[in-house]
């Protein structure tokens, strides 16, 4: 039997079957510690390396969200099967010196894992706590019934897929067929929270909502990686607008050319609407969101690794610019963002349809 071995990141080594008793022993050692825990968090990844990365990425979280902690890397591809596990916590200051502490479990998996990942790491949940599950990287056969059916909140970053539209279409799938609420949430919407609540803001001008039927140009700009980030928001205006789709670029010109994407939509008052979407390398997620229709042009944009957005209005010639709060841009500052939003994600799943038409288009 190899010797257990403290790990600089992920803690004291424990044998499988004890790690309960272990977990005891941990909170014994100091009675200063409070353990505190509202949800369990578990985060999935196949790429190696993952658990000391995630470790890093939950002692980020739990600085706000109080939770037990459940790391998983699997390496499917290993001949031979194998389950490792370590235990730990993460502690921060409260009034100074009390430490309030979420404690860690990460596990290592090797081989075949579908029946391990559900009888052996599950078995470690926090009964009576809901479940937010954090899957890395593109789908793969472990995303099953028998592991979403345990999942409360199934969070994925679709920026990481090479085949959204199949990887859409298995989530849509798991959402129809689980035996109870799935809630799914994607971190490439939530790149754009910030972006659509300017938006929204910016239309709580009655003489700028009075210029929304008169849109007939929208210009959307994105980093290449955060084209589904781009095709959400466009699908969220047109949802939001009442946009039908439009024919005047399925037969004018082409829907791509070279780094530029394009959409037409007619609006509720018959305006036709030429939506362009354009690729580029040195923008943040998003970098631009425009419309413009008769005299007004409502934009908001963000410099690559700006800390702020620029609220615009430029109305006849009428300029107002106002700064306003950025995204984060790490996966775990996502995370944090959903985690304390909270919600069933209502809005995403009114725009996912629109979204996918998008997409396959």
């Amino acid at each position: 039997m190899a010797t257990l071995e403290m790990h600089p990141e992920l803690g004291r080594e424990v044998p499988v079957g004890s790690i309960d008793k272990e977990l005891r022993k941990l909170w014994e050692e100091d009675e200063a510690r409070t353990n505190a825990s509202l949800m369990n968090l578990a985060v999935y990844s196949e790429a190696p390396g993952s658990l000391e990365k995630n470790s890093a990425a939950v002692r980020e979280l739990t600085a706000e969200h109080a939770c037990r902690a459940l790391l998983i890397g699997i390496d499917r591809n290993a001949a031979d099967a194998s389950i490792r596990a370590w235990i730990t916590a993460h502690c921060h200051l409260s009034s100074g010196r009390k430490s309030v502490c979420c404690e860690q479990i990460a596990f290592a998996l090797t081989g075949k894992a579908t029946g391990r990942l559900r009888n052996t790491v599950f078995a470690h949940l926090a009964s009576d706590l809901p479940l937010i599950f954090w899957w890395q990287g593109e789908l793969t056969p472990i995303f099953e019934d028998r592991l979403y059916s345990l999942v409360d909140r199934f969070v994925f970053d679709s920026s990481e897929w090479s085949d959204p539209i199949a990887s859409f279409g298995t989530i849509s799938d798991a959402v129809g067929s689980a035996t109870r609420e799935l809630v799914v949430q994607d971190l490439a919407w939530t790149r754009s929270f910030q972006f659509r609540v300017s938006i929204a803001a910016l239309y709580d001008d009655p003489l700028v909502l009075a210029g929304l039927p008169k849109v007939d140009t929208v210009e959307i700009i994105h980093h290449p990686d955060n084209r589904g980030t781009a095709l959400q928001m466009l699908a969220w205006l047109a949802v939001q607008a009442g946009w039908r789709d439009g024919m005047e670029l399925d037969l004018a010109v082409a829907r791509r050319s070279g780094n530029k994407e394009g959409f037409s939509f007619e609006g509720p008052g018959g305006v036709t609407i030429s939506a362009t979407l354009t690729a580029d390398e040195s923008s943040a997620p998003l970098g631009l969101v425009s419309l413009k229709g008769g005299d007004t042009e409502v934009s908001v944009s963000r410099e690559a690794g700006a800390a702020f957005l620029i609220r615009r209005i430029k109305c006849a010639s009428h300029v107002v610019e106002l700064p306003g709060p950025v995204d984060p841009d790490s996966s775990a500052g996502l995370i944090g963002e959903q985690l304390a939003r909270g919600g069933k994600n209502s809005l995403f799943q009114k725009i996912l349809p629109r979204f996918r038409q998008l997409l396959e288009r």
